[in-house]
């Protein structure tokens, strides 16, 4: 069996973190970080909001990545294993490729590219106030660090932006409280997988 599970939500809002405790934990899980898939800083135009504009899909190298899924989808066994992953032998499947196989996905505009959308068997957003995000973003250590201004004149506006053409998608997603503590967020989402798994045998 494949599956496979979203990670989107606003930028500093806990995508990471939640998704390396899942690696952990979930049995043959591979994952693909939306993050890898930057253009080149010289790629990225320069917006009329003055900023350059990293926060947009068009920074993306989204058909690389949705390739990347793909690889994923034909053949996770040979995806896993030349990623590193280890794949855990299930007591009762001798053949691995009849095992589950768990494949996340994880970035801030997971819901905004249309090959994308139908891929998902479970979405899940993550969601913190405008003031916490700032005080988040403000702690980050960037490669390119943010210029003055860059949070309100571009990343929070795009956010929103974003956002509402992900609701008007019609994907079904879960949101989580990112303000919860990491953990209860990891239970509540581990839960949830394995209930779906679970109904899915």
């Amino acid at each position: 069996m494949k599956f496979i599970i979203g990670i989107g939500g606003v930028t500093n809002g806990g995508k990471t973190t939640l998704t390396n405790k899942l690696i952990k934990t979930l049995p043959n899980c591979c994952v693909v970080h939306q993050d890898d898939f930057y253009k080149k800083t010289d790629q990225i135009e320069v917006g009329g909001d003055g900023f350059k504009q990293w926060d947009v899909i068009t920074a993306l190298d989204m058909e690389a990545m949705t390739n990347t899924v793909k690889g994923w989808m034909e053949n996770p066994v040979k995806f896993a294993r030349s990623h590193g992953v280890t794949l855990s032998p299930a007591p009762d499947v001798a053949d691995p490729d009849n095992q589950t196989h768990i494949l996340i996905v994880e970035g801030f505009l997971l819901y905004n590219y249309g090959p994308l959308l139908d891929v998902f068997d479970k979405s899940y957003y993550i969601t913190i106030p405008y003031e916490e995000c700032k005080r988040r973003r403000s702690t980050r250590q960037y490669t390119v660090p943010d210029p003055p201004g860059l949070f309100d004149g571009h990343v929070w506006p795009m956010y929103l932006k974003h956002r509402r053409e992900m609701e008007n998608s019609g994907i079904t997603i879960d949101y989580l409280d990112g303000l919860k503590t990491k953990e209860d967020i990891y239970n509540q989402v581990y839960e949830d997988i394995q209930n779906n798994l679970l109904n899915r045998l």
